[in-house]
C-alpha cells in the first residue's frame, strides 16, 4: 500500500501506484501518474498530466507542470536495465514537457538536482547529471549525460551541453550555444561552436561581489586566456597571486581540477 499523508490532496482521476510515499500537503492533479517507488516530500505539487516514475525523490515544495516526465529510464545504450535513482531538491519549478532521467548503471547510477532550480518548458536533464542550486535551464536546453553544473548558472534557450562537460558557478550560456568544453565559473559562452566571450559581470554584480574583486577577476582572466601558452599552465602559474580573491581562485582551481575535457576559451572553436 502507498504511504499517503492525511493532508495530501489527490484527484480521483490521478494514479498513485502502491508503494509510493506521499508527504503532507502534497497536491496531485487529474491524470497525473506517480510510480510505486516515488517519494513526494511535503508540499510537492503535481499538476494535471505530470508523471513521476522510477526510484525518484522530489524535495519539499517542488512544483511539476503538465506533461513533464520525471524519473524516466536513462537514455544510455550501455545501461543494463538495473534500478537507478533520481534525487530532486526542494522548491524547484519544473515546467511543461521537462524530462529528467535517472542515473545509468555504468555512470554512478544517480542523477542529482539541487534546490531552487528553474527548468523551463521542454528542457532535458540526462542520466548521471549533477546539478547544484538556483540554476536556470531555459526552454529546450539539452543536457547530455554526466554533465555537472554548479550553483546559479544560467543556460539560454536551446543550448546543448556535451556529455561529461562541467559548467562553473554563475556561468552564463547564451541561447542556441553548443557547449563542447568546460566553462569556467563566472564565464560567458556564446555561439556554435561555443566561444568564451568574457565574464558574467552583470551576474557577479547582482550577486553582491565587490567591484574591486570583479576587477581582480578580470585581471586573472586576462592572464589565463590572453597570455601565451597553455591555459592550465597559465592558471597554475598565477595561483599564489590570487589567494586573497575567492572568485579568481575558484576559476583557477576549476581549471586545475582533474577532467578529461578541455576548457572553453576565447580562441577555442574559432
Amino acid at each position: 500500500m502507498s504511504a499517503v499523508a492525511a493532508s495530501a490532496r489527490i484527484h480521483p482521476m490521478a494514479v498513485v501506484e502502491d508503494g509510493a510515499v506521499i508527504g503532507e500537503n502534497v497536491e496531485i492533479g487529474a491524470f497525473a501518474h506517480v510510480g510505486a517507488k516515488v517519494n513526494l516530500r511535503d508540499g510537492v505539487k503535481l499538476l494535471n498530466h505530470a508523471v513521476v516514475t522510477g526510484r525518484t525523490v522530489v524535495g519539499e515544495g517542488t512544483v511539476i507542470h503538465p506533461m513533464a516526465v520525471i524519473g524516466g529510464q536513462p537514455q544510455a545504450i550501455r545501461h543494463d536495465g538495473s534500478e537507478t535513482t533520481l534525487d530532486i531538491g526542494a522548491r524547484c519549478t519544473i515546467r511543461e514537457g521537462v524530462t529528467i532521467n535517472t542515473g545509468s548503471s555504468d555512470g554512478g547510477g544517480r542523477t542529482v538536482v539541487g534546490d531552487d532550480n528553474l527548468f523551463l518548458a521542454n528542457s532535458h536533464v540526462a542520466h548521471d547529471c549533477i546539478l547544484g542550486s538556483e540554476i536556470i535551464l531555459s526552454n529546450n536546453v539539452m543536457l547530455a549525460g554526466h554533465v555537472r553544473i554548479e550553483d546559479k548558472a544560467i543556460l539560454g534557450g536551446g543550448c546543448a551541453v556535451h556529455q561529461f562537460t562541467r559548467i562553473g558557478r554563475q556561468a552564463f550560456i547564451g541561447g542556441l550555444s553548443a557547449v563542447s568544453y568546460d566553462v569556467i565559473p563566472y564565464g560567458m559562452l556564446n555561439g556554435n561552436p561555443g566561444i568564451l566571450s568574457g565574464l558574467n559581470v552583470v551576474g557577479m554584480t547582482r550577486a553582491g561581489i565587490e567591484r574591486a574583486d570583479i576587477h581582480t577577476v578580470r585581471r586573472a582572466y586576462k592572464q589565463i586566456f590572453e597570455s601565451e601558452g597553455n591555459v592550465r599552465a597559465n592558471a597554475a602559474a598565477i595561483r599564489e597571486d590570487y589567494l586573497a580573491c575567492p572568485q579568481a581562485l575558484e576559476i583557477i582551481d576549476f581549471i586545475a581540477a582533474a577532467n578529461d575535457r578541455a576548457i572553453s576559451s576565447p580562441n577555442r572553436g574559432k
